[in-house]
């Protein structure tokens, strides 16, 4: 008996994070350290602790997805707005 997430549709996960998040934080990780311990730079390890915790998905969804749709709304997306009086039909 094979067992699938949502009739294939849900994207590929381990643990709590999206496979693309685990080979971005694993990679970051990796540099974090090499960084840490040959110019003992400790920033580049904190950003990659922060990326790691903001990536979390619950329920498909992250912290990193709602930061990411709250700057497009606010900053990054032009709003579009139509004004003027209802017509009488």
């Amino acid at each position: 008996m094979y067992i699938y997430p949502n009739n294939l549709k849900a994207k590929p996960t381990l643990w709590l994070w999206a496979l693309r998040d685990v080979a971005v934080i694993g990679v970051c990780l990796v540099l974090s350290i090499l960084t840490l311990v040959e110019l003992g730079l400790v920033p580049p390890l904190i950003a990659t602790v922060l990326y790691a915790f903001l990536s979390i998905r619950l329920e498909d969804a992250s912290i990193l997805d709602f930061l990411r749709y709250a700057m497009c709304f606010l900053f990054l997306k032009q709003q579009y707005y139509e004004w003027g009086s209802r017509k009488n039909d």
